[in-house]
């Protein structure tokens, strides 16, 4: 890609930890910045990757960014087999101030800069996004929004593929029991607990046949955003599995509108 780079950097250094690292893909020139968190239920997943459908893509998700004018920084974060929760929250948190800190000599303009996340990266770009008052946007891709009601959610949506209340269930390994068992800890790593009237504008999307994570979780951090005045848009795709499996033209379009939200929100 003719005047594009990608460089990894290592962003932080936990005691006990591996080095953390993000890989950042920028165009020639100051850019504004773009912020990837992966997605794997918080206990899988690279920043590598941004999700199946698009792992064949030539040029691949990171690299067309780059051309849109897009500075691409994608993030590692302990997994919950590494830490709890807020270990997760406190790594991006930790990388988006490695990045502002040396935003010229990245050639990136840390000054516009949004979140795009996916699953449990979505997740975490919602509760980064409404953390910090310079965020110009958050796009989330099905991410829990509402470990409190996570449950409720998954059996009123009619999801089975997986005991969403067991010990064992990735909100429980995240949290380091069932919400039941940590409600406080729960409601801190609920987004919808931290919706406030000066959130950036969000693009949230999700299926509607989501059999991970019920589509309602993202209905109800929308009800919340708009309930404070806040910019957002909630794109319910009909039919649409988590990941977008088995749609290709689902994940095409959801990468296309979500190109089209950042440039809105990071237009110089």
């Amino acid at each position: 890609m003719s005047g594009s780079s990608t460089e990894t950097h290592e962003y932080a250094v936990v005691p006990g930890f591996r080095p953390l690292l993000l890989d950042l893909h920028r165009p020639a020139g100051v850019a504004p910045l773009v912020v990837f968190l992966h997605g794997g239920g918080w206990r899988a997943g690279t920043r590598a990757s941004f999700g199946p459908l698009y792992a064949d893509w030539s040029p691949s998700p990171f690299a067309r960014l780059a051309e849109a004018g897009f500075a691409v920084a994608s993030l590692d974060y302990r997994l919950s087999g590494e830490a709890l929760f807020p270990a997760q929250l406190e790594d991006v948190t930790a990388g988006l101030a490695w990045l502002r800190s040396r935003g010229e000599e990245l050639g990136v303009d840390a000054s516009r800069v949004a979140l795009w996340g996916e699953s449990a990266g979505g997740h975490l770009a919602a509760l980064l996004g409404l953390a910090d008052p310079d965020v110009r946007a958050v796009v989330d891709w099905y991410g829990p929004a509402d470990l409190t009601t996570f449950v409720e959610d998954a059996e009123a949506g009619g999801i089975s593929a997986v005991d969403t209340a067991a010990a064992d269930s990735r909100e429980a390994l995240l949290l380091g029991a069932p919400a039941a068992a940590y409600p406080e800890r729960a409601r801190r790593a609920s987004p919808v607990a931290h919706v406030h009237a000066g959130a950036p504008p969000f693009l949230v999307r999700h299926g509607t046949a989501d059999r991970l994570v019920p589509a309602r979780q993202s209905e109800r951090l929308a009800s919340a955003l708009e309930g404070v005045g806040a910019s957002v848009e909630l794109d319910l795709v009909l039919g649409a599995d988590h990941l977008w499996r088995g749609d290709p033209d689902a994940a095409r379009a959801a990468f296309d509108d979500a190109v089209a939200f950042l440039r809105r929100h990071l237009a110089g």
